[in-house]
């Protein structure tokens, strides 16, 4: 009697299939774990290094950190990651300033604003709150606010906020660290309680494209400003060097001075 042929066609082995999904799913994850964290995912990336610049405070929020200057009672800078989601909540904005209860001492407040002829000028905006009730509220107290000039307030600097959200729903998110220039101290201060008035403003910028780093400062002096705000760009090494504050120490050297060396106006003007 003739021997049946065997068939070369294996039977399927469901549990054999699910070895399979288990080891190539710890594989994946050991794989994960040892390798390097994207620069992207660096917890905070946009805190500037601890004790540089003008001592101060720090505070973190909902939707920013501070550094705030107990005795120029404005902030020394304001730091956050704005997202592309972020860009679209719909939070009403708050409608009072007020002062912030977590800082101790003397601390400006709506009086020393009050007929000064200076905006109450803010550092993280309320249109980049919109995400969080909370995040809105807490942007409307005054360590976050500084005197501002009513033409830049509401011109160039308000172009380049907007902008800011742009640049957030394009390459998906960016870090922004923004604040005074405190040099002559040229218009003094205002108030009872001596809140300085700036010389001017900074703002510095950091995202990656096609998994690269790149960075753009922006300087203004605190009076109306040129209409276009690419006008106002300095590299980030230049912001740091009229500061005093390291900006994304987190990132690897060799990226960092790349980052903050270099501007890529033809990335950053899209």
């Amino acid at each position: 009697m003739a021997k049946k042929k065997r068939s070369s066609k294996k039977s399927f082995n469901p549990y054999r299939l699910l070895v399979y999904i288990i080891l190539s799913a710890i594989g994946y994850f050991v794989y994960q774990c040892g390798s390097p964290r994207v620069v992207g995912d660096i917890d905070k990336l946009e805190i500037p290094a601890s004790g540089t610049g003008a001592p101060g405070t720090i505070i973190a929020r909902e939707g920013y950190t501070l550094s705030y200057n107990n005795e120029r009672l404005i902030p020394n800078w304001v730091a956050y990651e704005l997202t592309s989601p972020e860009t679209e909540g719909d939070e009403p904005r708050a409608k009072h300033f007020r002062t912030d209860p977590q800082i101790a001492g003397l601390q400006a407040d709506n009086d020393d604003y009050r007929n000064s002829g200076w905006d109450k000028g803010h550092m993280a905006p309320a249109a980049d709150m919109k995400w969080s009730e909370k995040a809105m509220d807490e942007c409307f107290y005054l360590s976050n606010i500084c005197p501002q000039d009513h033409k830049l307030n509401t011109g160039v600097w308000k172009s380049l906020e907007e902008k800011c959200r742009e640049y957030a729903r394009y390459f998906g998110k960016v870090y922004i660290v923004c604040g005074p220039i405190v040099s002559n101290n040229k218009y003094g201060t205002i108030g009872d309680n001596g809140v300085i008035v700036p010389d001017g403003f900074f703002k510095v910028l950091l995202t990656t494209y096609y998994d690269r780093h790149i960075g753009i400062g922006f300087v203004f002096d605190n009076k109306k400003g040129a209409k276009k705000f690419m006008e106002h760009a300095v590299t980030i090494d230049e912001v740091e060097r009229m500061t005093g504050i390291d900006f994304f120490h987190a990132l690897p050297d060799d990226v960092e001075k790349q980052a903050e060396s270099t501007i890529d106006k033809a990335v950053w003007s899209k």
